[in-house]
């Protein structure tokens, strides 16, 4: 049995469900959560000490008492507060529980890597300065945010609010006005994990939900095969 420990922003009531749905096509992999409290996204101080190590470590502590074989923390934060961080983060969860760390921000840039993903549209339900800290950030790995649309929330929880046909919207509009070689939903607290395969089928390109994504690093780091999810979930599962 493989064991996933995933750190939970304690407003999110998204991942924790759809991840539940996922793991059903891999067979014999469970997830674990356990939370820390963000309640808002926004570019200032009392946000980003959300992310501060002490609490994501603490959190990583229980999970470890599960004997996990993989942590995860399953927020985008590194994304607009940079992946060098989130390397930063999972060097020292690894240095307390002994157990191999990554981040959803860390397997967005798996994908996109591994997808050549060079010019990309983003989706989001957060405000435009953090949509525009994002492009900024993606622009230093080398990718254009071609199209940037957010919903102009800063509350959490209120982010699962958003109804998957507005992020279908979206998605459809980043790809007209854009182009782009791929669609990323960079949040996971927003319905869009059950619309990608389909908007990939209508549009022809990869559409990347943040916790598809996250899950499938996750599953390919503890050597479970990811082919059974593609059909259901996404083109992403079938890289390997």
């Amino acid at each position: 049995m493989v064991r996933i420990g995933m750190l939970t922003p304690s407003s999110n009531t998204v991942l924790e469900p759809i991840t539940a749905k996922l793991l059903e096509d891999a067979e014999g992999v469970s997830a674990h959560f356990s939370r820390l409290r963000v309640t808002a996204i926004a570019l200032d101080g009392s946000s980003d000490d959300q992310f501060a190590e002490v609490p994501m470590l603490a959190a990583a502590s229980l999970l470890a008492d599960a004997n996990v074989n993989l942590l995860v923390w399953n927020g985008t934060s590194g994304s607009w507060l940079g992946l060098e961080r989130d390397a930063e983060l999972c060097a020292r969860i690894e240095q307390e529980t002994g157990i191999r760390t990554t981040t959803s921000s860390q397997a967005l840039k798996e994908a996109y890597e591994r997808l050549g993903v060079k010019r990309l549209a983003l989706v989001t339900p957060y405000t435009a300065d953090v949509n525009e800290r994002i492009a900024n950030q993606y622009e230093g790995l080398g990718i254009q945010c071609a199209a940037s649309l957010c919903c102009g929330i800063r509350v959490n929880e209120q982010f699962a609010n958003v109804p998957a046909a507005k992020a279908s919207d979206m998605i459809e509009e980043a790809i007209i006005t854009s182009r782009p070689d791929a669609v990323a939903v960079v949040c996971t607290n927003m319905n869009a994990a059950a619309i990608a395969a389909a908007a990939e089928r209508q549009y022809g390109i990869p559409v990347l939900d943040s916790v598809s994504v996250t899950a499938w690093q996750a599953l390919r780091m503890t050597g479970v095969g990811t082919e059974p999810l593609a059909d259901r979930w996404g083109r992403i599962f079938r890289v390997r």
